[in-house]
């Protein structure tokens, strides 16, 4: 198979579109390979079902013009950074063989969340130990990516992706789960907003993250490690 740009590794079906929908957009738009592992079937959710959630997934995969989307069958609810799942998920990141893996923010409000960023994290190293006991050719992605949409926690983005092109697709990709969202005003990490929808939230949410870098829309992120930038001469986002 050939190698992704980016694997977007999360705790559930739905929660990639959440928290990166538009991101994935724009790189698909950028002609670059993307892919989600979702680590569980979403079976221990409160609304529908694990079949009518992967049939759901399949179709916001479609919207997001993903090249693949794998389901690493873990417990739902019982998610855990344990060896086991370590190997399972580094299979993964070895047959898939992403340059950048992006996964939620580490204290996230779901535990199941919280669990899917420190294996996300932990089995992206060890996937490049050549004795490590996971299926596959030892491989370690270039950089592990914590997506913070709908954080508030005041942490400050390392950088935002301006979605403000591929907002309405992310929207429909969202709104693909109908079983999960038709009707909600939260969802995932999305808190409510009084009586706004859920998609006026994520909206609003959006626009608050697009308003840092001057866009209509953006995603927000953050890294362990500093970014570079060329030149101060072609710096971007005005101070003014």
């Amino acid at each position: 198979m050939e190698a992704l740009d980016v694997l977007v590794i999360v705790a559930h079906p739905d929660d990639a579109e959440l928290i990166c929908g538009g991101t994935l957009l724009r790189c698909c738009d950028a002609g670059e390979r993307t892919g989600v592992l979702d680590l569980t079937r979403g079976e221990m959710g409160s609304r529908g079902t694990p079949e009518t959630r992967a049939a759901e997934a399949e179709e916001a995969s479609a919207i997001l013009g993903l090249a693949v989307r794998r389901n690493a069958g873990l417990p739902d609810s019982r998610l855990q950074n344990t060896p086991d799942a370590r190997m399972v998920v580094a299979g993964f990141i070895r047959e898939l063989r992403p340059r950048i893996v992006v996964t939620h923010w580490p204290t996230s409000r779901h535990p199941d969340h919280r669990a899917a960023a420190d294996l996300a994290y932990d089995a992206a190293y060890l996937a490049g130990l050549k004795k490590f006991d996971a299926p596959g050719t030892a491989f370690r992605p270039f950089k592990v990516v914590h997506a913070l949409s709908f954080r508030e926690d005041p942490r400050k983005p390392t950088f935002v992706v301006d979605i403000s092109e591929q907002m309405e697709r992310k929207l429909k990709a969202v709104a693909a789960y109908r079983s999960q969202f038709e009707g909600a005003s939260q969802g995932g990490e999305v808190f409510p907003g009084g009586n706004r929808s859920l998609e006026d939230q994520i909206r609003a949410q959006a626009a608050r993250a697009g308003s840092l870098i001057r866009a209509a829309y953006g995603e927000p992120f953050w890294t362990r490690e500093t970014v570079s930038f060329p030149s101060l001469g072609t710096l971007p986002v005005s101070s003014f």
